[in-house]
């Protein structure tokens, strides 16, 4: 009996480490945390603005809010482009019009989603505001998906991939797709200010 125990002890202890580091590297809190594929060189504007949108799952959405007199009102939002490293490059959000949010969009679709480079964890201890931590704001039009379009399908399964506890979200909010449709990129990934980069070029480059 006795000389099982040690046997048994570390048995017991291999499967204790095996659950803490697998369940540190695939998720927290249950949600699966997809790897943290290979940032694009700097000077590739386009692939590298494409690889920060796909690689986050929220930003800050900045709406135009009426009832604080058309002052801009940024909220934290979950969005997603696509599955895991599938990017398409238009943010998708699932938004109720409960929240100022998507009720500012519904008045005034004009809108900026701005995005860090900072909660990936590529930027070491770099400051957020330091230019090598890449920051990119996609301002343009947030709009209604119609909820039996294509787009919708897209939209749904690119959310709830990445946020799957969207799906529980309660019925009764009236949660609706919404998209921006992006007019103008602000991307800074490097010292010397913002890259040159146009709608275009950002939609067609490879994520």
């Amino acid at each position: 009996m006795n000389n099982r125990s040690p046997v048994r002890f570390s048995q017991a202890l291999s499967l204790v480490l095996l659950f803490v580091v697998v369940g540190t590297q695939d998720s927290v809190e249950g949600r699966l945390i997809p790897a943290i594929s290979n940032k694009p060189h700097p000077n590739d504007a386009a692939a590298y603005a494409r690889w920060l949108v796909s690689q986050n799952s929220w930003g800050v959405l900045s709406t135009i809010s009426s009832g604080l007199g058309g002052a801009p009102f940024g909220n934290v939002v979950s969005f997603s482009d696509g599955l895991p490293n599938e990017g398409s490059g238009v943010p998708y959000f699932y938004l109720t019009t409960l929240d100022p949010t998507a009720s500012n969009a519904l008045k005034d679709k004009r809108s900026s989603l701005a995005i860090s480079e900072y909660p990936l964890g590529t930027c070491g201890k770099t400051d957020p505001e330091d230019p090598v931590c890449a920051k990119i704001t996609l301002t343009g039009k947030l709009v209604l998906v119609d909820v039996n379009s294509k787009a919708a399908e897209f939209a749904r399964n690119a959310l709830f991939a990445k946020h799957p506890e969207m799906k529980g979200w309660p019925k009764d909010h009236n949660f609706q797709i919404f998209k921006l449709e992006i007019d103008d990129i602000f991307l800074i990934n490097w010292f010397g200010g913002p890259k040159p980069l146009t709608v275009d070029q950002y939609l067609h480059a490879k994520a």
